[in-house]
């Protein structure tokens, strides 16, 4: 049977780094983006996009619950607030980090005659410490080896079956308790 819990992100191995907010995250999805334009239309095209996810805790009201995402094949269905944001333009400079991480990634932030390009960045990440919502299909796990810091040997574990992906998400409305 599904169950949901809401709680503490806590990393199981070392954690993501982003790379323009430096903040840690045990998953992640962000987006290089430039705009052309043609006539009258213009639309965003993608440039990079990386995403990536590890097995992560959820620590509620002292109790933790191992969260076992995979990405091949994938498992879950994610929904993230857009957590950082930046862009440049053509009256817009790039600012000095911003310039660095489009650098990192091989993106030009000037075209051919030396203007700045239409360029946004956006990151999602369920950082370590939020407080995120988790659905999932609840199993005992015995542990092969014991968790740093926790004293157990069976630890409940949140996967999917061939019908119910994971479920996780920062979206606000998630928090919000239903009345029936």
């Amino acid at each position: 049977m599904p169950i949901k819990i809401m709680g503490k992100v806590l990393q199981s191995h070392e954690p993501f780094v982003m790379p323009f907010s430096k903040r840690k995250c045990v998953a992640f999805e962000f987006k290089i983006e430039q705009k052309i334009s043609t006539g009258k239309h213009s639309k965003w095209k993608t440039l990079v996009k990386k995403q990536d996810i590890q097995d992560f805790f959820i620590e509620e009201r002292g109790e933790v619950v191992m969260v076992k995402p995979t990405s091949q094949p994938k498992n879950y269905m994610s929904y993230l607030v857009k957590d950082k944001r930046v862009s440049s333009g053509f009256f817009k400079e790039p600012t000095p980090e911003f310039k660095k991480l489009l650098s990192d990634f091989d993106v030009d932030s000037q075209n051919f005659f030396g203007l700045n390009k239409t360029l946004r960045y956006s990151e999602r990440i369920l950082e370590v410490g939020e407080t995120i919502v988790v659905a999932g299909i609840a199993k005992w796990k015995t542990l092969q080896q014991p968790i740093e810091g926790y004293g157990y040997s069976k630890i409940a574990a949140l996967e999917s079956t061939d019908t119910q992906k994971l479920l996780i998400t920062d979206l606000p409305e998630a928090f919000k308790k239903r009345h029936t």
